[in-house]
């Protein structure tokens, strides 16, 4: 594969900035990875085709943030809600290779551009599931997921489902969120009163791109 040693670099600058411990492999499986979702790209539309940010920063780096405030284990189970071309859950599987990760969109196009991508970054603890979350059944998750535009409410809607009692609901989100934190605490008891409560960090701090994103946590 080609390699992206300027894209490497970058990521290695920014996650050594936040403490995070990847090894070598991991930034090299990133790179590529990043480089693969710019190549899909071109033949799906996985991302926005008019980028202000390096991929590298605006969706790797991005969808790794969320270890800095959710402290994945061995074991972990975990739905990626609506993954597109892979995110956040790929760059968190390579970064955390002994949680498993599901993947699931309603797009066949985006699954099994994220099959492929999985099989060739040699990615064994993450599954990419073609299916509306609507027909996920019997299945249970200590984590939830969610890169997607929805509303808080519904996504709300969808995780409750999941969740074991003490599960938690991740978001990555972006605009003015009090109205919809507000919006799904008060639509709680259609969700058999999830969320209790709501928590929101703005990320701006670690990278200039991310200055109207934030992370949102849901719990039971």
């Amino acid at each position: 594969m080609k390699r992206h040693p300027e894209a490497l670099a970058m990521l290695k600058e920014l996650c050594l900035r936040e403490n995070m411990e990847l090894s070598p492999s991991q930034y090299e499986q990133l790179a590529q990875y990043a480089l693969l979702l710019e190549q899909w790209n071109r033949k799906i539309n996985l991302i926005s085709r008019k980028e202000d940010a390096p991929v590298i920063v605006k969706h790797v780096f991005h969808s790794l943030l969320m270890g800095l405030f959710h402290p994945f284990t061995a074991g972990e189970k975990v739905l990626d809600l609506g993954t597109g071309g892979g995110l956040p859950g790929i760059p968190l599987a390579i970064a955390w290779p002994e949680t498993r990760f599901l993947l699931v969109d309603s797009t066949g196009k985006k699954i099994a551009a994220c099959q492929a991508m999985l099989k060739e970054l040699g990615i064994s603890n993450a599954v990419a599931l073609h299916s509306r979350v609507e027909e996920l059944k019997g299945v249970s998750f200590d984590t939830v997921l969610s890169r997607q535009v929805a509303q808080l409410e519904q996504l709300c809607s969808y995780a409750y489902r999941f969740l074991k009692p003490e599960g938690v609901l991740i978001c990555l989100k972006g605009g003015n969120l009090e109205e919809e934190i507000r919006a799904a605490i008060e639509t709680r008891h259609a969700h058999h009163g999830f969320p209790g409560s709501v928590e929101h960090y703005p990320i701006n701090r670690f990278s200039p791109f991310f200055a109207e994103k934030e992370i949102v946590i849901a719990r039971r």
